[in-house]
């Protein structure tokens, strides 16, 4: 392999995520040569700004991937299943950000932070970006993980309406604004469901004014697919099969940035000072813990940074092998994203180096 800087397609470019995408392109130090936009046939020939070029925007079909060393993929579950290993047999690194191939074996499920180094190991040239809920966390409990070996998470997710997509996002912002006038509501059961109506978009609940024990779709043994996800993928990324974990999943009406309250529990005795110092000191993470001085991380303050955030760690009341946290998350940049850019970044060094 020569050195030369790689070529890069970002295929779902004029989506929400392949939005900020651009812009997370835009903005980080650049190690790509060119840079090909491609999306679904009617957005062909739009062109946007990248690195502040414009660039047209090509159809998705087997040749656009001619030439290029790595492929990103922002797209649905079933367009990256049936391109993704297209991008792969012309030659391309695929990197995909949805849950198409994350519990596939033979594709690597990467947080650079945690566990970069199963980059080279893709047997089918697909590499996996993780769930954005998934992601929040994992960022700070591997930080952990290398130090004390956790051994059980209980965790509670708050979710933003913007992991529900766009429509997400507009139902919620619909239904503050039908709420909003109305002072005496939520006093009386049902006075919500009512003021809202029947608008409840993606969400089986209003989510204005209220929260909704319920992010994904139903599973077996009546967890949701969010729930099951959180704990499949922690495991694998982990490298940690026998990791417990119970999760519970709920939407918030928050726009974006997803948090996570956190009981994990460890093989060893922990200290909260010293996870304070071991989280302050890790890669993709901000600690933000002066609780007497009302400072902790909150999804309005978070927004559209990159790291995980957290706060609120305690050693348990109960147990000196656990610690209790709270974490926050932009479920658009590192939950999507950015972290599928980071790991296309630990790729392209394949290429840059030789």
């Amino acid at each position: 392999m020569s050195n030369r800087l790689p070529t890069l397609a970002v295929v779902g470019a004029t989506g929400a995520v392949g939005t900020v995408m651009l812009d997370i392109l835009s903005t980080r130090e650049n190690v790509w040569g060119e840079i090909r936009l491609v999306a679904s046939a009617r957005s062909a020939g739009k062109r946007l700004t990248v690195r502040g070029e414009e660039v047209e925007v090509q159809a998705l079909a087997p040749e656009v991937f001619d030439g290029v060393d790595v492929a990103m993929f922002d797209v649905p579950d079933e367009v990256s299943k049936e391109w993704a290993p297209i991008a792969a047999a012309r030659g391309a690194v695929a990197v995909d950000n949805s849950g198409a191939f994350r519990m596939d074996p033979d594709v690597p499920l990467v947080v650079p932070e945690v566990n970069a180094d199963q980059v080279r190991n893709r047997p089918r040239g697909i590499i996996s970006n993780p769930n954005c809920t998934t992601l929040s966390m994992i960022v700070a409990i591997g930080a952990l993980h290398r130090a004390y070996r956790v051994t059980d998470l209980v965790v509670s997710s708050y979710q933003a309406a913007s992991g529900a997509g766009q429509e997400g996002i507009d139902t919620l912002h619909d239904q503050i604004g039908k709420a909003a006038a109305d002072r005496t509501l939520g006093s009386r059961a049902g006075d919500v469901r009512a003021a809202v109506g029947g608008e409840l978009g993606p969400f089986p609940a209003p989510l204005a004014m209220n929260v909704v024990p319920w992010a994904g779709s139903l599973k077996e043994d009546g967890y949701s697919s969010e729930e099951l996800k959180v704990r499949n993928e922690s495991r694998k990324i982990l490298g940690h099969p026998d990791l417990r974990v119970a999760a519970t999943c709920v939407r918030v009406p928050v726009v974006t940035t997803h948090a996570l309250a956190v009981h994990a529990t460890f093989a060893q005795e922990v200290d909260a000072a010293k996870a304070r110092e071991l989280l302050a000191s890790a890669p993709g993470v901000v600690v933000q813990d002066d609780p007497a001085n009302g400072e902790f991380p909150t999804p309005a303050d978070v927004v559209g940074t990159d790291p995980t955030w957290v706060g609120r760690i305690r050693r348990s009341i109960d147990d000196p092998n656990s610690l209790d946290l709270f974490l926050c998350g932009d479920n658009l940049r590192k939950g999507a994203a950015l972290n599928t850019a980071q790991i296309a970044e630990v790729v392209a060094q394949e290429f840059i180096q030789g």
